[in-house]
């Protein structure tokens, strides 16, 4: 008994030891709710310079983990913590847990895009929207097409990569706000459906399919309410080769 108490001891005094050794690990939120918050940060504090896709600063491309230099996980969570002195990244008032979901968020948008492995071509991906895509006779880009649908100039910006493709493949699952699309039908019957501009206790004001801005007072309506977006889905119409093209363009339009 007193042989086994000692083993006890000793190797509960080694595994405390080996513990109190190893480095810390740090950004081990694997789960989706840690992903997202790791996400929303992300937009919140670092999209703002480095682009909702990462790819903005020269030389670096956070979204497929490609750095100047080597980088580990602490690198990372220091320099989201503290910054970088001399240079335009500042420190951060975040906790260790915060940086560390930023960081894993971004390892898993690294891991993802090396997944998927099909590189597009923003001058194919252009040609596609002008033409196979048919994008043009409903969506604006700086200036040329048409205002039914949301003017994409700077859609880049402010949306990334892989929402776009989600966007493209499955354009019910996530409707942003002015791409809303509404119905409304008259006391005489006259159904008119249009994207949403905005609405009211009293009224809804929408861009209609001819382009025209109309206006009605939701006393004079007989029904009203969201109709599904005419946006189609390019899952069977595009190519993946031909998807990543069209992603790449839009990704490009950062405004000008």
């Amino acid at each position: 008994m007193r042989i086994s108490a000692a083993l006890s001891a000793v190797f509960a005094l080694s595994l405390w030891a080996a513990f109190a050794a190893a480095p810390p690990v740090l950004a081990q939120h694997e789960t989706a709710a840690d992903l997202l918050d790791g996400e929303r940060a992300y937009r919140q504090s670092c999209a703002n310079c480095h682009g909702p896709d990462g790819d903005v600063i020269t030389g670096i491309d956070l979204g497929r983990g490609q750095f100047r230099r080597q980088m580990t996980d602490e690198d990372l969570v220091r320099i989201i913590r503290t910054g970088i002195p001399n240079t335009p990244m500042p420190p951060s008032t975040m906790t260790v847990e915060q940086a560390q979901k930023i960081v894993a968020y971004l390892r898993a948008r690294a891991t993802s895009a090396r997944a998927g492995a099909v590189r597009g071509d923003a001058a194919r991906g252009q040609a596609l929207f002008a033409s196979k895509g048919g994008c043009a006779s409903c969506h604006l880009v700086n200036g040329a097409g048409s205002g039914v649908g949301p003017d994409l100039s700077r859609i880049g910006a402010v949306r990334g990569a892989m929402e776009l493709e989600r966007a493209l493949v499955e354009p019910a699952a996530d409707v942003q706000p002015t791409a809303r699309f509404y119905r409304v039908v008259l006391k005489d019957g006259t159904a008119v459906t249009g994207r949403l501009l905005s609405h009211d206790t009293f009224t809804v004001q929408l861009l209609d399919t001819t382009q025209k801005l109309r206006s009605f007072a939701k006393s004079d309506l007989r029904e009203h309410g969201f109709a599904t977006s005419p946006m189609p889905s390019y899952r069977d119409r595009l190519s993946p080769q031909e998807l990543a093209d069209v992603v790449t363009y839009l990704s490009s339009l950062r405004g000008r």
